[in-house]
């Protein structure tokens, strides 16, 4: 049986873990629902993640998500699993342009959202900003590795770090975002090695997506690990098979709605007594008698009776 979560999780108990060596299970969430069973299952992190667009609204790229549609569903979220660590995704276009930008937008994910941290796909670009928010007194998590917000410059889904010079720039970027105020690093899609440099060379938290065993703490999409998704990445466990008895379910309803079992008496609502019979003395008379006569201008017109001719009158 699943253990629930029975206290708050905090960005001080994810540090705890770190120092414990102990690992921390983080999946992506979008909805109430959702997020109230993963409580219930005992998952302390949630990411409200812009993958959204590709699992929710069936985009084939996180870019379309908008700061309004992040900070709504964050709230469903924020609602089903009050004691999980909630991370807000700040959607493209949302941070860029100036430190201002960075931290009005920032900040009004917090605010309205009442998420406990948000994650930003970080570039050189961005140190500013985090800098800025961290002396604000809000958690940032820096995204390196494969940035899906990037992936026209990064020519596509690829995974990073491939060679010691894309590994050693990654491991640098990551030192200066957690030197910067950076309350955690997220590497996502890059091989072990570079998943254990980076756990080495900062002290914060470090959440692999696909980075190696040797990170903090993982998260996945959860669509990609219970089956919802057609072809989840390589790195994503298969834990569970949601999509088969969903079909099932849904073949089901649509079956008894054609054959007629459903809706059944068991699903009625009853009257009070006596007042299905007043009903039906109301809407529908007992003979013929009471029935309305109908008006003169919708009665059947009769053929008009031609006079004959009289003895006296013209003969043909």
């Amino acid at each position: 049986m699943p253990t629930p979560l029975a206290r708050k999780f905090t960005l001080s108990d994810l540090r705890a873990a770190r120092t414990a060596g102990a690992k921390v299970a983080m999946l992506t969430c979008y909805d109430f629902t959702t997020a109230r069973l993963m409580q219930e299952a005992g998952v302390p992190m949630l990411l409200v993640g812009d993958s959204a667009a590709n699992v929710i609204l069936g985009y084939d790229m996180t870019l379309p998500v908008t700061l309004a549609f992040m900070v709504e569903i964050t709230k469903a979220v924020r609602r089903g699993a009050p004691l999980a660590m909630v991370v807000a995704d700040m959607p493209f276009g949302s941070y860029h342009g100036s430190v201002a930008r960075a931290v009005r937008a920032v900040c009004r994910m917090v605010q309205l959202s009442g998420c406990d941290a948000v994650k930003m796909e970080a570039a050189e670009s961005q140190l500013p900003a985090v800098r800025e928010l961290a002396d604000a007194g809000v958690a940032v998590i820096a995204h390196l590795g494969l940035r899906p917000q990037a992936v026209g410059v990064l020519g596509g889904y690829k995974f990073q770090g491939r060679t010691a010079a894309e590994a050693s720039a990654i491991v640098t970027l990551a030192g200066r975002f957690a030197a910067a105020g950076a309350a955690g690093i997220l590497l996502e899609a890059v091989p072990p090695e570079v998943g254990r440099a980076v756990v080495d060379a900062v002290a914060v938290p470090v959440i692999g997506c696909g980075a190696g065993p040797d990170c903090d703490a993982h998260v996945v999409v959860s669509h990609d690990t219970i089956g919802l998704t057609p072809r989840p990445p390589r790195f994503a466990p298969v834990v569970g098979d949601v999509a088969t008895p969903l079909r099932a379910a849904f073949a089901e309803y649509a079956r008894r709605i054609a054959d007629g079992t459903y809706p059944g008496p068991e699903h009625a609502y009853a009257m009070q007594p006596g007042e299905a019979e007043r009903l039906r003395a109301t809407t529908m008379p007992s003979s013929a008698a009471t029935e309305p006569q109908p008006s003169p201008q919708h009665r059947t017109p009769q053929p008009r009776r031609h006079a004959q001719p009289t003895a006296t009158g013209p003969q043909p």
